[in-house]
């Protein structure tokens, strides 16, 4: 289903995840994740605007890769029906999926650059190359937990054991900095931008409607799920002041990315979740470790590359309880293949894509 971690729709049902049929492939690309990790084609294009990319590799084992904001030109990611003009949306990528990292390369290598009828006219691509192309020579920022989400003990375990495996291996791996941005604070800026995006074709009736219910939130509530639904409705000058905001975090992030070549990270905050079409979304919940929270606060992982546009790329780094756990890498705005060199030199040091039992 687009807009879900969920893979479902009227036509074709519930999709599967290979590795347990009683929970969710991830999504939008769901669909995609599962055929991959079950050995149904070597590589997938997906979209990802919070999460759709990274997600479902996570979820399924598989490997993903979201690109710099506007690497990838989007003219023709459009439903069906929509002419295919060169237009962009905001937050919103195009990326490839696919087994390996050095597939991913491939995949992006395929479609990265501008759209040859608008900025192609005037521009060339020409990404820098890694940073490193040994383990060592990478400086890491590790970060494990978030303000507005734990992260569950299987995620956080395999990604504490990837920690230590790299600094044995010689990475300089570092747990804390002041040039990390305000991560809770680029959450709730997130949360308006996204639903600023999702919101621009809401039919009329049903816009009104969150009109009217976003006037009853008090306006003291800062929390991200308040600010989901006020970014459905800002004003174009609310907008044009969070994206102002938006170049500031920016700023902060080349900072620190003048000290640390790449940040390793949850892709989100607990593997494969169980089958849930329940609607809406809104009133769904995780459950992490025994407590509940908020659905949407799933969010949060996707967004630290999202805001800014960075690239991510996620691959998978172990099993636990019969669930595939990856890892969410993410670089410098566009030196993807910085990310990408750090995703092939753990992939190749600690072992990557193991098919699900039964799939070859």
């Amino acid at each position: 289903a687009l807009g879900d971690w969920q893979s479902y729709n009227d036509i074709h049902g519930v999709t599967h995840n290979p590795w347990d049929r009683t929970r969710t492939p991830g999504g939008s690309s769901g669909g995609s994740s599962a055929a991959l990790a079950a050995g149904f084609g070597p590589l997938s294009l997906g979209s990802d605007i919070g999460g759709s990319l990274r997600v479902p590799a996570h979820f399924c084992g598989i490997c993903a890769h979201k690109p710099t904001q506007a690497l990838v030109a989007s003219r023709g990611h459009v439903p069906p029906g929509l002419p295919a003009l060169p237009t962009a949306v905001d937050l919103a990528v195009i990326g490839p999926m696919a087994r390996s990292v050095d597939d991913l390369v491939l995949g992006l290598d395929l479609i990265a650059g501008p759209d040859e009828t608008a900025e192609g006219r005037g521009y060339r691509l020409s990404l820098p190359p890694a940073r490193s192309d040994k383990l060592a020579g990478f400086r890491v920022l590790f970060i494990a937990d978030h303000p507005l989400l734990p992260t569950s003990p299987e995620v956080a375990a395999s990604l504490e054991l990837l920690a230590k495996q790299l600094a044995a291996a010689g990475v300089a791996v570092q747990r804390k900095t002041q040039l990390l941005p305000d991560v809770a604070a680029s959450a709730r800026l997130y949360a308006k931008l996204l639903n600023a995006v999702l919101s621009a074709r809401l039919p009329d009736d049903q816009y009104q409607a969150m009109q009217a219910a976003i006037e009853k939130i008090p306006a003291d509530d800062q929390s991200f799920v308040a600010e989901l639904a006020r970014g459905a409705v800002m004003s174009h000058r609310d907008w044009l002041r969070a994206d102002f905001a938006r170049q500031g975090l920016k700023q902060r992030w080349r900072a620190l990315f003048r000290e640390f070549d790449v940040i390793i990270c949850p892709p989100a905050a607990t593997p494969a979740l169980p089958h849930d079409q329940s609607t809406p979304q809104e009133e769904r919940k995780l459950d992490i470790d025994g407590k509940e929270f908020p659905y949407l606060h799933q969010l949060v992982w996707a967004e630290l590359a999202t805001t800014c546009g960075l690239p991510a790329t996620v691959i998978p780094i172990g099993v636990t309880n019969g669930l595939p756990i990856g890892v969410q890498i993410i670089g410098p705005e566009f030196e993807d293949r910085t990310p990408l060199a750090f995703a092939g030199l753990i992939e190749r040091e600690f072992g990557g894509f193991v098919a699900p039992p039964g799939y070859a």
